[in-house]
């Protein structure tokens, strides 16, 4: 169970926790009996980088608590200025600890364990812990009878012997728009108040919207001409290159979020080049739409997008959103997710990091193709275009999952590039990304445990990670690790990645429609998945939709992997219901029904 933050939102409410603090405290002072003893012990902790699991007991002599509602526990912090912030503690039954200790029973309820993020703790549940030292305390108030309270706070107790060389230390990372920072995280024991010390430092605090361009690059921001070419000076050649014909042979590939064609886009063209289609292709590519355009380049787009007969997508691309789409030509986007899960667009019209009332993105869309009639209205609305203009085609990138000469040489190809594969079971961990956009795209990868994954699957399976290519922190493997967990994230193809993988974990990405078509298992890591609901939204109930388990951490991962215990009974009506074709024909439907016609 996660902690559960009294108060929270800023250093400064941090420091305003005092003040509840003292007011609780100055109420049941003459209930405060000094002859009661407090016996309490930390029987197991562990790091995961700035995450702390914590196990222990705590009871006071002479006060039974044989049922949980007399008693609660807070995890306490404690800064310079005795500012102190609580973190709810689960009560636990004594049995259930790690320890060998004799406990008598009328202390039943002693028992406390707790997960605490300190890369979260402050606004909400986002930021990490300002900067500052931090003593730590436990504290217990038992109820005597069925008024009196007694409350105690003590020091958390020699806590070396779960420490390296007596310290731990952890980065601490903040993803937003406005504000990327990384905190040092520095754990020692202080033999003063015989407890924990918790010491946060800033390493580096920067405003992303200061950059410009790929962010991972730090390229410059751009100026005022540049600004007024790529807006305003776009839309006016846009308009003003409608004096010439438009060219109903010419094809207009773009995308603002990779360098060169690839997934759907790939597939459709590589269709018509197969089928010797007579089309002028043209192709307009950008890393990210961070990533400046020359003006050769801006004045390009406009002519193409003007004059071309057909124009794909495969994401949103926000320099055409505002264009009004010449009478005769077609936007058509060919989305890159398949299926329906989570919310998007228009769907998510008032909720935060959704599209304002008067955006103009995905609106100008004269199709977009989708992989079953089921999804029609959720992309209908997640567009805020016409069900009649959303075609259940398939989805041109998992045509390879049918061609058997394909999956075999890729497979071959990985195998000869990537030899540790040989020999070991693939898992695949692909999730989404946390943040409202690339500005704060970050995973926070330390809610895996490395080392327990590590020592019950290394002899067996090899672990890939794949982030989302927009992510911007990094995958950081220890050397002891090497062997097992391997960093897939810049290998952009990840359908080619599922052709080897035996087992996928996902979470919220759309990844688990492709590999449903493999018919291979799935699990659905989502440790934040209320909070996921609450802000974000799924079209489907979440449990009942997804096609495999549910586990929210990384012992239950793991027990699900050694039992093979993946509900793979789920994947088959999960996969009928989100493709109406599963042939391998979709870009051939695409190219016949869409593009064929063009010039007709």
């Amino acid at each position: 169970m996660k902690a559960n933050e009294i108060e929270s939102s800023t250093a400064a409410e941090f420091d305003a926790d005092e003040t509840y603090e003292t007011v609780m405290h100055e109420d049941v002072e003459n209930l405060l009996i000094d002859y009661y003893e407090v016996e309490h012990k930390v029987t197991d902790m562990k790091w995961k980088g700035a995450i702390l699991d914590i196990e222990g007991y705590c009871y006071i002599k002479g006060i039974p608590l044989e049922r949980y509602l007399n008693v609660k526990k807070w995890f306490v912090l404690m800064n310079d200025k005795d500012k102190t912030k609580k973190f709810v503690l689960e009560d636990i039954p004594i049995y259930n600890l790690s320890t060998d200790d004799y406990i008598q029973d009328e202390y039943m309820w002693a028992g406390f364990k707790s997960t605490i993020n300190f890369s979260a703790v402050v606004a909400n549940h986002t930021k990490p812990l300002p900067p500052g030292t931090y003593r730590t305390f436990l504290e217990i108030e038992a109820t005597v009878g069925n008024k009196k309270k007694i409350i105690r706070k003590i020091p958390l107790g020699d806590i070396r012997r779960y420490l390296q060389d007596d310290f731990y230390s952890s980065k601490m990372e903040y993803y937003s728009a406005k504000s990327q920072s990384v905190h040092n995280l520095m754990v020692t024991y202080d033999k003063n108040s015989k407890s924990m010390l918790l010491k946060s430092t800033r390493l580096k605090d920067f405003n992303p919207s200061a950059l410009y361009g790929d962010i991972k690059n730090k390229t410059e921001k751009p100026g005022a001409i540049y600004r007024f070419m790529r807006t305003k000076m776009f839309m006016i050649l846009y308009y003003l290159f409608h004096l010439f014909p438009v060219r109903e042979n010419r094809i207009l590939f773009a995308s603002d979020s990779r360098d060169e064609i690839g997934g759907n886009l790939k597939y459709v063209y590589e269709e018509m080049e197969r089928q010797q289609l007579p089309y002028d292709y043209k192709f307009m590519f950008k890393e990210n739409s961070f990533v400046k355009k020359s003006f050769f380049e801006i004045i390009s787009l406009a002519y193409y997008a003007a004059t071309s007969k057909a124009t794909l997508l495969e994401e949103n691309y926000p320099m055409v959103s505002p264009l009004r789409i010449r009478k005769n030509t077609d936007l058509i986007q060919l989305w890159h997710g398949a299926g329906a899960f989570k919310k998007f667009g228009y769907s998510r019209l008032g909720q935060p990091g959704g599209p304002k009332i008067n955006s103009k993105d995905h609106r100008n869309y004269t199709k977009a193709v989708v992989s079953s009639k089921n999804v029609v209205p959720q992309y209908a609305e997640g567009f805020d275009i016409l069900e009649e203009s959303i075609l259940p085609l398939g989805i041109p990138r998992t045509d390879i999952f049918f061609d058997e000469a394909y999956k075999n040489e890729k497979r071959k190809e990985l195998y000869d590039q990537y030899p540790f594969l040989k020999g070991k079971k693939v898992i695949l961990f692909a999730p989404t990304f946390r943040g409202r956009g690339r500005k704060e795209a970050h995973y926070p990868i330390e809610n895996l445990d490395f080392e327990k994954l590590y020592e019950t699957f290394k002899d067996e399976y090899v672990f890939l990670f794949k982030l989302h290519f927009i992510v911007l922190n990094k995958v950081i493997i220890p050397h002891k690790y090497a062997g097992f967990f391997y960093d897939f994230t810049d290998y952009r193809e990840v359908n080619d990645l599922l052709l080897i993988t035996d087992l996928l974990i996902t979470d919220y990405s759309s990844i688990c429609f492709e590999y449903s078509l493999l018919d291979r298992p799935m699990l659905f890591f989502a440790y934040d998945v209320e909070e996921y609901i609450s802000k974000r939204g799924f079209y489907y109930e979440y449990q009942s939709f997804i096609p495999g388990h549910l586990v929210k951490d990384s012992n239950q991962l793991i027990e699900k992997i050694q039992n093979k215990d993946f509900a793979q009974q789920k994947v088959k009506p999960f996969r009928d219901y989100f493709f109406d074709y599963q042939d391998g024909k979709a870009s051939e439907r695409v190219v016949n029904q869409l593009l064929k016609k063009l010039a007709d």
